[in-house]
């Protein structure tokens, strides 16, 4: 088995999760790209990286979670970072409590919290047996403050912030559990919301939102951070402070 460190980043054909891939794989990991369905994209991604694989797999079907694992650990013989970024959302207007069916409630919790618990479970035995696992949530600001997308989705997002505490207090001392709470960031999916990116480029202290690179330099930073875990790094650019 080689001693080059093995990450598996899921929901990682584009956007962030790409970003952290790329940037995980420039610091020496054997990284693993995962789609739930953008095959094409997700192996474009692992093509681009040196001993880079793409699993297909939906995270908020149990098995294929499982098998996610299981599958990465078969390719590489080791797993030593967990970056669970997979996620989804409805654009819902707050107010408009009708529309956030319990038909949405349970696509947005399947995925952004049972999904990202279904891996996590799969991965630990695997993270511990490597002596210095971490494992990295990616959340929201959204999580914490009264914004984002829809309700559901901000409440995803706030028992995902809980969850990376209780694990962090489970799983030491083997394993560290931290967060990364990005703000808006200009990935494909945003480039339409003209307004909210000027207001939030307006409001931040850094005066820009961020990039995906930007999170994926925070993810690092807590894949480096040996006596960190239980914490939620936020990357807003000082947004909160407002």
């Amino acid at each position: 088995m080689s001693d080059q460190p093995v990450a598996l980043v899921t929901g990682s054909s584009s956007g962030i999760g790409a970003a952290v891939a790329r940037r995980l794989s420039a610091e020496g990991y054997r990284v693993a790209v995962n789609s739930a369905r953008s095959a094409e994209a997700g192996r474009a991604v692992a093509a681009s990286l040196p001993d880079a694989v793409h699993l297909q797999a939906d995270i908020s079907d149990a098995d294929a979670a499982r098998r996610l694992v299981e599958d990465v650990v078969t390719h590489y013989g080791r797993l030593d970072v967990l970056v669970n970024n997979a996620g989804t959302t409805r654009i819902i207007a707050h107010d408009d409590l009708a529309a956030a069916t319990p038909e949405v409630w349970r696509e947005i919790l399947d995925v952004n919290l049972i999904g990202t618990w279904q891996v996590t479970v799969a991965a630990v035995p695997h993270l511990k047996a490597g002596g210095d696992g971490s494992i990295v949530n990616i959340t929201s600001i959204a999580g914490s403050r009264p914004a984002g997308s829809s309700i559901p989705y901000a409440v995803s997002k706030a028992a995902l912030e809980h969850l990376t505490r209780l694990l962090a207090a489970t799983l030491g001392p083997e394993l560290r559990v931290n967060a990364v709470a990005p703000g808006l960031i200009d990935t494909d999916w945003t480039a339409p919301l003209t307004g909210p990116r000027e207001q939030v480029a307006a409001l931040a202290p850094l005066r820009r939102i961020g990039t995906a690179d930007d999170v994926a330099a925070a993810v690092l930073g807590l894949v480096r951070s040996p006596y960190t875990t239980g914490s939620v790094l936020l990357a807003d650019g000082g947004v909160h402070l407002r």
